[in-house]
């Protein structure tokens, strides 16, 4: 007859180790499960990634790109190709582009203050917070101006719009000076200045047909403004100071635009708000306007020198005028309280004295002078708002 201890406490020592190791796996499976929990507590707590999808950085793009080129314009042009060349970059833009690409330029700008970034997701303590405010912001665009750092990031889009917008209007001065200059007499160009732009009607009818063209955006600047939305801040070589508000529609709206994106709610799926916000019927309204103003211009322009003049003042100062109008808080007048005066002394009384009357005046009828003609179509051109024809 055979013992049967070893085998007995083999089993035994089998089902110990079993028993360990299910102890084992059952820890395991409560420590992994514990570890999900914390992990889902924190991505809740956690905003998702600063997202702004590639319309609003191509849009970003077209604006800088055509601003930046008209603020190069120099005066002192050459020869009459040399200013239709301009023309033609100059023509070439649709209002609705460079309206919208100023609100995303903005955006992208206000992207760059860490600050506004900071302060936008920190508020976002969790997926319902996030939902409420993104409701709050694609309601109400002002808004985001309450936000903890809005003051930082409208500093910014201010100061960078500014020294684009101050860019510009030098630029302007320079053509329409040089239009005024090219008139005169000891001007070596004057002999094709005051010549007839050749083929009027057909450089109108090309530039018409340019600005119903769409813009597209370089690749190179897209990408690199697309990459500076997304850095959290400092991407971008842009300063300002802080800039409490009221905020003009324009920046609001980059504000609105930009906390969406600093929430995460601005990229690829969201196109209808961000669409939305970049939308400003001042500026479009302004560049379309000036956009006639310039056809009207050129349909009345003969001489070169006019040419220069459109160029000078229904381009370049146009596009300074209607973004500094959207873009820059409007002049604030203050007026000092009043301060009673002292009671004014009675008059004093005065002698009459009486003296002899005087021999009347024989005057002479003025001589007639023959009218003066009608303004030309030159001097119509060069009057300004702080010009006017001589009498």
């Amino acid at each position: 007859m055979r013992p049967i201890t070893p085998r007995r406490g083999l089993s035994i020592a089998v089902l110990a180790a079993a028993a360990v190791l299910a102890g084992c796996a059952s820890e395991n499976a409560a420590a992994e499960a514990e570890a999900a929990r914390v992990a889902a507590e924190i991505a809740a707590r956690t905003p998702p990634p600063i997202a702004l999808n590639q319309s609003v950085a191509d849009a970003a793009a077209v604006y800088v790109a055509f601003t930046r080129d008209m603020a190069a314009v120099e005066g002192g042009f050459t020869d009459p190709d040399q200013i239709q060349a301009i023309l033609r970059r100059g023509s070439a833009y649709d209002p609705g582009q460079i309206s919208r690409g100023l609100v995303a330029y903005g955006s992208i700008i206000a992207l760059q203050s860490p600050e506004f970034v900071a302060g936008v997701r920190g508020l976002a303590g969790d997926a319902a917070t996030r939902e409420r405010l993104v409701g709050d912001i694609v309601a109400d665009p002002a808004f985001a101006s309450t936000l903890p750092g809005a003051q930082a990031a409208a500093g910014l889009v201010m100061a960078t719009l500014a020294a684009d917008i101050n860019a510009l209007s030098r630029a302007a001065n320079a053509v329409e000076n040089d239009a005024y200059a090219i008139q005169a007499r000891y001007d070596p160009r004057r002999s094709w200045g005051v010549a007839e732009v050749s083929d009027r009607e057909g450089r109108l009818e090309a530039a018409k047909a340019r600005s119903a063209q769409t813009m597209l955006p370089s690749a190179e600047e897209a990408s690199r403004l697309f990459a500076a939305a997304h850095s959290g801040g400092g991407a971008l070589p842009v300063s300002g100071e802080a800039r409490k508000p009221p905020y003009p529609p324009a920046v609001q709206n980059a504000l609105a635009l930009a906390a969406l994106a600093a929430l995460g709610y601005a990229g690829e799926n969201a196109r209808a708000n961000t669409d939305a916000l970049q939308f400003d019927r001042v500026s479009h309204g302004c560049l379309t306007m000036s956009k006639l103003n310039l056809f009207q211009c050129l349909a009345a322009s003969r001489p070169n020198y006019e040419d220069m003049f459109c160029l000078g003042r229904h381009v370049v100062r146009d596009l300074a005028t209607c973004s500094r109008g959207v873009a820059m808080p409007a002049p604030i007048v203050t007026v000092s309280d009043v301060t009673p005066a002292d009671p004014a002394p009675p008059p004093a009384v005065t002698p009459i004295i009486i003296t002899p009357e005087a021999p009347p005046v024989v005057t002479r009828p003025p001589t007639p002078t023959p009218p003066r003609p009608a303004p030309s179509i030159t001097e119509r051109l060069n009057t300004g708002p702080d010009r006017a024809p001589a009498q």
